[in-house]
């Protein structure tokens, strides 16, 4: 079964690692994205950009509303995502647990409900 894990943190706790924070927060997620590759869990992957080059796009009434930045204010903001295979939730949750960012953040698990895709 296929989760998506989905890291959120403060956007501005990020800007404020030094040089060397950034490095040694790098390398951990470049060992943890190897290991979850390595075990086959691994299914895909990124880094978000910043909020402010997010576009929030909405219909109403049958007119397109777009609006800068993320849909809601929030203390959190979601700043990457893994997409893993596990066998099951525990699985998942123990993956989770091992992205470097949990420890100042979260990581939000979410089932993938599978849907043929048209060819």
């Amino acid at each position: 079964m296929q989760y998506l894990l989905l890291i959120y943190g403060k956007e501005s706790d990020w800007t404020k690692l030094s040089a060397a924070e950034m490095a040694k927060m790098d390398q951990e997620y470049g060992a943890f994205t190897q290991s979850i590759a390595k075990s086959g869990h691994l299914r895909g992957g990124n880094q978000l950009d910043t909020i402010s080059k997010a576009t929030t796009v909405r219909m109403r009434d049958g007119k397109r509303l777009v609006t800068d930045g993320p849909f809601a204010e929030t203390k959190e903001q979601l700043g990457g995502y893994y997409l893993v295979e596990a066998k099951d939730l525990d699985e998942a949750i123990g993956i989770a647990v091992r992205i470097p960012s949990v420890r100042s953040g979260s990581v939000e698990v979410r089932p993938i409900v599978p849907h043929e895709m048209p060819s």
